[in-house]
């Protein structure tokens, strides 16, 4: 399992374009609703995942090339770590800088573990992986828990794409 989860994330830095998100920025959740405000007009995929989340890190890779296939329509990837904060983010922002360097992150600066998630979905049960499709006016239109493959993913931002 450790195996293949560390194949998993080799893959997907070598698959991933050269450029590097921001780095990971600890944030509360008004700092959450205007990051989610800033993307309105676009279908945005947010997914809440930890580095100690063995299904969280083999779906990312997915999450990062639907991402890259479909950033031209307007989907944007918004990824929200819920490890425990830790000063300026520094484990998170290791983790995602060396595995998942253009995954936009945000880790979690409160002492709640849902304080982000409510932020969206107020009835979140703290599961990881979980992942919200966002409509272009920022409302939430699919909560899928659990790890799903790019296939399952394709199929469901085109679901909402088309309304």
């Amino acid at each position: 399992m450790v195996r293949s989860v560390v194949a998993t994330i080799l893959l997907a830095v070598l698959a991933q374009a050269s450029w590097a998100a921001a780095p990971a920025k600890a944030i509360q959740a008004p700092e959450f609703q205007q990051v989610l405000n800033s993307h309105r007009g676009n279908l945005v995929i947010v997914n809440f995942w930890a580095t100690w989340c063995a299904p969280c890190l083999k779906e990312i890779p997915d999450l990062l090339r639907l991402q890259q296939e479909k950033s031209a329509e307007g989907v944007r990837l918004i990824g929200v770590a819920v490890d425990e904060p830790t000063a300026n983010s520094v484990e998170v922002e290791r983790f995602r800088s060396r595995y998942f360097p253009s995954f936009q992150t945000y880790a979690r600066a409160g002492a709640e573990m849902d304080e982000l998630a409510q932020v969206i979905d107020p009835t979140w049960n703290e599961v990881v992986p979980t992942t919200y499709l966002l409509d272009r006016d920022g409302r939430v239109v699919r909560r899928i828990q659990g790890k799903k493959t790019l296939e399952e993913f394709r199929s469901a931002l085109e679901a909402i794409s088309r309304k």
